[in-house]
């Protein structure tokens, strides 16, 4: 078959198995099986974002090339599974329906470490920072925030004082607006 000349497309739901923003890819495996699909960091920013957490729900257009499936394009992304219990002690007393009512607030981050598990954003108009933490940025469906990036956060009072609830890219909080 002549790859180059090959411009079928398919629809492909599936899961993150992982993405690095480092190295500029990662993998996504399909619900009904097969070979892993590339997925470059160029076609998630086309979709608005720098990452994409592990076990992320995705849909995807993909193409067949000479190296393989790779996804051209990102339609979805959906949280992974929540876990077991709350994901953090600040967030326990809030209720599903509680957060879903906190407004999206327009930030920048100010600064993300992976590795320690937190970094700090500032929302537009305001003085204070806000908290985040890994694991509501993964429960969100991302995996990692660049310093100066956009994004949209729902914050709530924590007990050590302002923290995100949950994050979205600036792109996707836009997409949602205009539905």
């Amino acid at each position: 078959m002549n790859y180059e000349n090959s411009n079928k497309t398919r629809t492909v739901n599936g899961r993150v198995k992982w993405f690095d923003p480092a190295k500029g890819f990662g993998f996504v495996v399909a619900e009904d099986g097969g070979a892993d699909i590339l997925l470059h960091a160029n076609v998630l920013r086309n979709f608005g974002q720098s990452s994409v957490a592990d076990a992320a729900g995705i849909q995807v257009v993909i193409q067949e090339t000479e190296r393989g499936f790779q996804a051209t394009q990102v339609l979805h992304i959906a949280p992974p599974e929540p876990g077991a219990g709350p994901v953090l002690d600040d967030l326990d007393a809030e209720d599903g329906e509680q957060l879903a009512a906190v407004p999206l607030e327009p930030a920048r981050v100010k600064w993300f470490d992976k590795a320690k598990g937190f970094g700090f954003a500032n929302v537009f108009g305001k003085d204070e920072d806000v908290f985040v933490h890994v694991e509501v940025l993964r429960r969100s469906g991302l995996a990692d925030l660049q310093p100066g990036e956009a994004v949209c956060l729902q914050v709530v009072d924590g007990k050590r004082g302002r923290m995100a609830a949950a994050v979205s890219s600036w792109e996707s909080a836009m997409r949602c607006d205009e539905e």
